[in-house]
């Protein structure tokens, strides 16, 4: 049996779950902008750098595959660029911070300065989502970075992780650098038209619940209340079921979880309006596996969540740019199929 909300967790509207449960069949909404690039013959470095091609990019995803939410590529790195870390931009494969730059307290003076409403990359997804929200029919979702994911970034991510026990000023003072930055972003790709908001926070799963409401759910809630206008999505890679109940006491209206969760198990624990978002695996399925074998991961996972209307369909995480474009397809068919009376 389902639990009821508990009692420290604040009222909200649940968008999320009303547009569920109105929808005819299930949402069906897997995580997918890097394939994109098989269908414009772009790279990924293009598609982060440039509005017009990144635009392109997704919208021909749209017109292939009729997605119910669609977002634009995922990309852990924008917040921290316009930051001013070291970012190093391959081709074909998603960009990563080079090295970090906080030790101490007095390193984040360098930051003060830094607008990242004015750096270009940051620009780039605003404009993009101006495009989907004014030409694309499914619901536009725009991503942004953890306020532990981007301290992380920061910091890095063993430190950071020493640092909750060692110092937790320099850890607290880094994040509400971070969170400040997340906030006026979210706002700017909110204002831009962006329906759906997710944050992305993938370096909180080494964190116990505790550590978690301390150091990372209490910013996650600054910045979701900074868009109320926003759907609220709160995704967490790796295995962050011991997180579930923290991570809706953010205010999170879907918890976009990985593979390795088992959501059955996971629903049955928590409140009726919090929707589950996932979780076909994005390699081992998704671009490894043939159609058929989509076809019947997608059957099993729908199958085991019959008796949940709080689940929309969807991947454990962003689909690697080699992801087989009939796999996708085979996902799409399958989930609307499932989805039937």
């Amino acid at each position: 049996m389902k639990t009821t909300p508990p009692a420290h967790r604040e009222t909200r509207r649940s968008a999320l779950i009303d547009i569920v449960k109105a929808h005819d069949g299930r949402l069906v909404a897997p995580l997918m902008g890097y394939p994109g690039i098989q269908l414009t013959h772009t790279s990924i470095k293009q598609n982060e750098f440039n509005w017009g091609v990144q635009f392109w990019t997704i919208s021909e995803l749209v017109h292939e595959f009729h997605p119910d939410i669609v977002f634009c590529m995922m990309d852990l790195a924008v917040e921290a660029s316009a930051l001013g870390l070291p970012v190093r931009f391959p081709l074909l494969e998603s960009p990563t911070v080079e090295y970090h730059l906080v030790k101490e307290l007095g390193d984040l003076e360098q930051f003060m300065a830094c607008d990242v409403l004015k750096d270009g990359r940051a620009i780039n997804y605003i404009e993009t989502m101006k495009l989907m929200s004014n030409y694309l029919g499914p619901m536009p979702g725009a991503y942004c970075t953890g306020p532990f994911t981007l301290a992380g970034l920061m910091m890095g991510a063993n430190e950071i992780a020493l640092d909750t026990v060692l110092d937790d000023e320099l850890v607290s003072r880094v994040l509400e650098v971070a969170t400040s930055v997340i906030v006026r972003y979210a706002k700017a790709l909110a204002g831009a038209g962006a329906k759906v908001i997710a944050v992305l926070e993938p370096t909180a799963v080494m964190l116990s619940p505790d550590l978690f409401r301390k150091f990372s759910g209490k910013y996650v809630r600054q910045i979701f209340r900074a868009v109320p206008e926003c759907i609220h999505v709160l995704h967490i890679c790796g295995n962050s079921r011991h997180l579930a109940q923290a991570m809706v006491e953010t205010g999170a209206e879907g918890l976009s979880l990985d593979s390795v969760v088992d959501f059955p198990a996971v629903a049955a624990t928590l409140p009726d309006d919090v929707v589950l978002i996932g979780n076909i695996h994005p390699v081992s399925v998704m671009r490894d596996g043939k159609p058929e074998d989509v076809r019947a991961a997608v059957r099993s996972l729908c199958s085991s969540m019959r008796h949940y209307s709080n689940f929309i369909l969807s991947t454990g995480c962003d689909l690697p740019p080699d992801t087989p474009l009939e796999n996708i397809a085979a996902f799409m068919q399958a989930g609307r199929e499932s989805g039937k009376a």
